[in-house]
């Protein structure tokens, strides 16, 4: 209390059943803060002309969400969902913290179950929504990856009536749902959405990769992953919608500011490229990160560092093992960290002829394994789930 009041509240919601409440303030007694909270955002959002674009899915959605921004940030005022205020009460803050002038909201919708996206939907009331992809995430909530995709497809309840859905088009649990929702538009790598994105290259600086459908160019981004590309396409839809031309697409995506640690480029001392995806990893997105070190022509000697990957529910096992499905003899060396990651440890040394170490819980010995191991050649992929931290397997080779 002391610490709102010092940080310079105006005002306070208070909670009728809470005692003590300051005499030095002013006051508005409510039955429950967090409803009063969302009824204020509500009616808030009611007063404001901004363009609100929702983002949902279960990987990509802060990458995404930092592509849009960053696309329009140049030319309009934009305001985006801060760190994880993405949930019922992270997204009423985020509504009233809006400034009346705010051309563009972009707002992260998180859910772990059933009707939270619902909610926060007919709450922000978008223009715009984005479904990035289905995955694993909250799996052990919601059963399947088709509860996930209908706890996904949440995000059209309060769709305005003349909005527009962008959603995944290569994700074939999406398609029963849009088959009777006109406003759909897709996107993906398959040919059939009507935004494609092809021929992917990877560089020191990023991506370059061309669209075609709703509009043929060429495109940079400076990030790494053809998922992270995949993640740009609703920018750029989102864009054109804004009536931006192609050049000042471009211009804006090649300054594009991602979250750290979502495929971010570490250069370390003796020349070694660290990929810091440590924030978070779910099977899909593993996947797709292992796919971009297998072919990724940016240094020979590549590298993996793999932590936990949380919140699987009772597949988690199977989960960890079919990661063995995505690493062969292109990538030279693999480091695992974390309980689970045991399960993948032994299925490898089944299967895989490179170098391999498993720590249960302790970052020294996969830190000097790479010490003794990697050089200015090498690339070095890290990834896990957030509770893994494995951004601290990274630190000790940056220069400071």
């Amino acid at each position: 209390r002391s610490h709102a009041i010092e940080a310079g509240a105006a005002a306070a919601l208070w909670q009728r059943d809470e005692p003590s409440p300051p005499d030095d303030l002013p006051i508005l007694m409510v039955d429950d803060c967090q409803k009063a909270l969302q009824q204020m955002a509500r009616a808030y959002r009611d007063e404001l002309a901004t363009t609100v674009i929702g983002i949902t899915g279960s990987n990509g959605k802060t990458s995404t969400k930092d592509l849009v921004a960053s696309v329009l940030k140049p030319y309009f005022k934009v305001q985006k969902t801060q760190g994880n205020f993405n949930n019922e009460l992270g997204m009423p803050l985020t509504i009233l913290s809006l400034d009346e002038d705010t051309k563009f909201a972009v707002l992260e919708m998180g859910m772990s179950g059933y009707g939270q996206i619902e909610f926060l939907s007919e709450l922000a009331r978008p223009d715009y929504a984005v479904i990035t992809n289905i995955g694993e995430a909250h799996m052990q909530d919601l059963g399947s990856r088709e509860g996930i995709a209908r706890a996904k497809f949440e995000i059209t309840a309060g769709l305005e009536t003349y909005g527009k859905l962008f959603y995944d088009g290569d994700e074939p649990l999406l398609k029963p749902y849009v088959e009777d929702f006109p406003q759909a538009v897709s996107f993906g790598f398959d040919d059939n959405n009507e935004m494609t994105v092809t021929d992917i290259r990877a560089t020191e600086n990023g991506s370059t990769f061309m669209v075609s459908g709703i509009i043929d160019a060429t495109f940079t981004i400076p990030v790494l992953g053809d998922h992270q590309v995949k993640n740009t396409l609703p920018a750029i839809l989102i864009a054109l919608e804004a009536g931006l031309t192609e050049e000042e697409i471009r211009k804006s995506l090649k300054e594009a500011a991602l979250t750290d640690m979502r495929m971010q480029m570490v250069h370390a001392k003796g020349g070694a490229m660290f990929i810091n995806d440590a924030y978070n990893a779910a099977p899909s997105s593993m996947k797709a990160a292992l796919n971009f070190i297998r072919e990724t022509t940016m240094k020979e000697d590549k590298w993996v560092v793999l932590g936990d990957m949380l919140e699987l529910g009772e597949q988690e096992r199977a989960y960890h093992e079919e990661i063995a499905q995505s690493i062969n003899s292109e990538i030279n060396g693999v480091c695992l960290y974390g309980p689970k990651m045991e399960w993948l440890y032994t299925k490898l040394q089944e299967t895989y002829e490179g170098k391999l170490i498993w720590s249960r819980d302790d970052y020294r010995p996969i830190i000097d394994f790479l010490e003794t191991s990697i050089s200015a050649k090498s690339v070095i992929l890290v990834k896990g789930s957030r509770g893994m931290a494995l951004e601290n397997i990274i630190e000790p080779f940056i220069e400071n």
